[in-house]
């Protein structure tokens, strides 16, 4: 796949939930399951500062027994949040998730946040490019073909 993140957030859009670091991880969760979503941006303002998901939630919290009306997210966040550019090609993004273990991934223009893509995402992507190139061939093959 040589379109880029850019492309797809055109088409998916930029939509971004997020979450102040000093919400409780129960504010948070709610927000999350309203939203049916896995993962929330923390948001210092405009300055990304990490991300909070439903991994954090299993083993930074539950597992942990932590009141999570009493925990800060910022307590339990993930930091330093892997990043992409817009210019990443979904493929290059696939990469990232794949070796970087995550299921999530900030994707930022010039060094400013424009919005956030999952695993399911890309793989949505790739599978609706590849429906749209086996049609073309089935429609090449059979004739159906626009001339």
């Amino acid at each position: 796949m040589r379109e880029t993140l850019r492309t797809l957030l055109k088409k998916k859009g930029t939509t971004m939930h997020s979450v102040s670091p000093e919400a409780t991880v129960l504010d948070a969760v709610r927000k999350m399951n309203h939203e049916r979503i896995g993962a929330l941006l923390v948001m210092n303002g405009d300055e990304l500062v990490g991300i909070f998901t439903e991994r954090d939630v299993l083993t930074r919290v539950v597992d942990r027994t932590r009141d999570p009306a009493a925990t800060r997210v910022a307590e339990v966040m993930t930091s330093n949040p892997v990043v992409v550019t817009a210019a990443a090609t979904v493929n290059e993004a696939m990469a990232v998730v794949s070796e970087k273990r995550c299921r999530h991934l900030p994707v930022v223009d010039e060094g400013r946040l424009v919005g956030l893509v999952s695993a399911g995402d890309l793989t949505h992507w790739v599978t609706r490019n590849h429906e749209f190139h086996i049609q073309d061939l089935v429609n090449y093959i059979t004739g159906k073909y626009p001339v």
